[in-house]
C-alpha cells in the first residue's frame, strides 16, 4: 500500500479526477513527447462533466504555449469512466490514460511516469494492521509513523495548515460562484449568523457546517485546497478538525496524528475499493470522506482501534449507494452541502461508536468492499455523468460555457 501521501495533494479546484489528473498527465506526456501540436480525446464522464469541471481549460494551460485540441467524446465505451487519449501532431505516440481518483493517474500500457510506485506499508486490510498493531503494542498513528518516511510529519503538518488556510480564505470569500448557477457563498454567513440563545449544539452543527462550507466554496471557485480523498469532498476532514481546535484546544501534533490516521483510512479505501465518484458514485467520495474524519477524530479522542473502526465503518455503511449527480456538471450542487451534512455524520459516528463498538458486528473492511460492489452497480446515470438524480431533476439554463471561479 502506497504512502498516505498519495491521499493528501495540495493543489487547486474543483476536481481532483476532472482538472488535477489531467494536468499530471498532460505535464508528463508533454515532457516525454516534445511536440509543436497536440490532441487530447476524453470519455464518458470526463467529457460529460468536463466543461463544468474545467478539464478542457486546464488541459490547455497545461500544454501552453503549445497548442492542443481538446475532443469531448461521452459515447465511445472504454474501459474507465475517465479515460483519455493523447496525441501529437496527426495521432501519433498514442498514450491512454485513466484518472482513478483524488488526481491520480493510471498509464495503460508502458508508463511515461519512469518513477516506481512505492509501496511502504505491507498491510493492505484493516484487519492486516489491527494484528500487527496488536502484536508490537502500537496505536493507528504509530503504525503509519513507523512505516513512512520521516518527512511525512512535516508533510502532514503542511497539509494541516493549507486545510486552515481554505477555511480562513473561505469565510472570508463573499459573491456568487461561477459557472452560471448563481449559487451564493454561504460560509461566511454561517460563520457569523449567531444567536443570543444558541445551544451549544446548535453552535457546533452550525461552526462545523460553516468550516465544510468555507472548504467547498474555495474548491469550486478555483482555490487552493487539500485532497481528502478528492476535490469534491475536501472540506469534510478540514471542518470537523478545524471545529476541534477551537473546542478542545488540541496541540498541531495531536491533528497530525489524527491526519495520519485519516490518511490510512483513505488508503485503505483506495486500496481495496475506489475514491472515484465517476467509478463508485459520490460514496466512494463523500463516503471515504467521512470515514476519514470519524478515524481522525477518534484517534484525536484518545479511542481504542476497535472503537475508530467503528466510527469509520460507520461512516461509510451511511453513505452507501450516494449518487455523484452534480447539477451541469458543476462542484457546487449538491457537493457543497454534502461535505457540510457529511462532517456533522462524521461526530454523530463517533458518538455512537464511543459507546456501542462492543455490539459491532461489520469490519471496515467488509463495508469497502460493499461500499466497492455497490459502487459497480450503480448505474451510470449517477456516476458523474450528470445524466440522472439532481443533475436531470434540476435544469438550469445557464450562459456561460465554464466557470471561471467567482463573479
Amino acid at each position: 500500500m502506497q504512502s498516505v501521501k498519495n491521499i493528501y495533494k495540495i493543489g487547486y479546484g474543483p476536481s481532483s479526477s476532472h482538472t488535477m489528473a489531467p494536468v499530471k498527465a498532460a505535464t508528463l506526456y508533454k515532457a516525454k513527447f516534445p511536440a509543436d501540436e497536440y490532441k487530447v480525446v476524453i470519455y464518458d464522464s470526463l467529457a460529460k462533466t468536463g466543461k463544468g469541471h474545467l478539464t478542457d481549460k486546464a488541459l490547455i494551460q497545461a500544454f501552453a504555449p503549445k497548442k492542443v485540441t481538446v475532443v469531448f467524446d461521452p459515447d465511445t465505451p472504454v474501459p474507465h469512466p475517465n479515460t483519455m487519449d493523447f496525441y501529437t501532431g496527426n495521432g501519433e505516440n498514442l498514450v491512454r490514460v485513466f484518472s482513478v481518483g483524488g488526481g491520480e493517474i493510471v498509464v495503460e500500457g508502458e508508463p511515461i511516469d519512469d518513477k516506481k510506485v512505492k509501496n511502504v506499508y505491507p498491510h493492505n486490510t484493516f484487519r492486516g494492521i489491527v494484528k500487527f498493531c496488536e502484536k508490537n503494542g502500537l496505536s493507528l498513528s504509530e503504525y503509519v509513523f513507523h512505516f513512512e518516511d520521516e518527512d511525512i510529519h512535516d508533510y502532514l503538518l503542511t497539509v494541516w495548515r493549507t486545510m486552515n488556510e481554505a477555511i480562513s480564505a473561505g469565510l472570508k470569500a463573499t459573491g456568487v460562484l461561477g459557472g452560471g448557477l448563481r449559487v451564493e457563498r454561504k460560509a461566511k454567513m454561517l460563520f457569523n449568523q449567531r444567536f443570543m440563545d444558541e445551544s451549544p449544539e446548535t453552535r457546533e452543527s452550525r461552526l462545523v457546517c460553516a468550516f465544510a462550507y468555507a472548504v467547498s466554496e474555495q474548491n469550486a471557485g478555483g482555490g487552493k485546497i487539500v485532497t481528502a480523498p478528492t476535490c469534491g469532498a475536501c472540506g469534510v476532514l478540514p471542518a470537523v478538525l478545524s471545529y476541534m481546535k477551537q473546542k478542545r484546544k488540541f496541540s498541531d501534533e495531536d491533528f497530525v496524528r489524527a491526519l495520519a490516521v485519516a490518511g490510512l483510512i483513505g488508503n485503505l479505501i483506495k486500496t481495496n475499493a475506489s475514491i472515484s465518484g465517476a467509478e463508485c458514485g459520490c460514496q466512494a467520495e463523500i463516503g471515504s470522506a467521512c470515514s476519514m474524519a470519524a478515524a481522525a477524530l477518534g484517534e484525536l479522542f484518545g479511542m481504542s482501534i476497535s472503537q475508530i473502526e467503528y466510527a469509520a465503518e460507520m461512516a461509510i455503511e451511511h453513505h452507501l449507494g450516494l449518487t455523484c449527480d452534480p447539477v451541469n456538471g458543476l462542484v457546487q450542487i449538491p457537493c457543497i452541502e454534502r461535505n457540510a451534512v457529511a462532517a456533522m455524520r462524521a461526530i454523530n459516528s463517533v458518538n455512537l461508536a464511543s459507546f456501542l463498538y462492543t455490539t459491532r458486528k461489520i469490519s471496515f473492511d467488509t463495508i469497502v468492499k460493499t461500499m466497492y460492489e455497490t459502487g459497480k452497480d450503480l448505474s451510470n446515470r449517477y456516476r458523474e455523468t450528470s445524466e440522472g438524480g439532481l443533475a436531470k431533476s434540476v435544469q438550469i439554463k445557464t450562459k456561460a460555457k465554464t466557470p471561471k471561479g467567482c463573479d
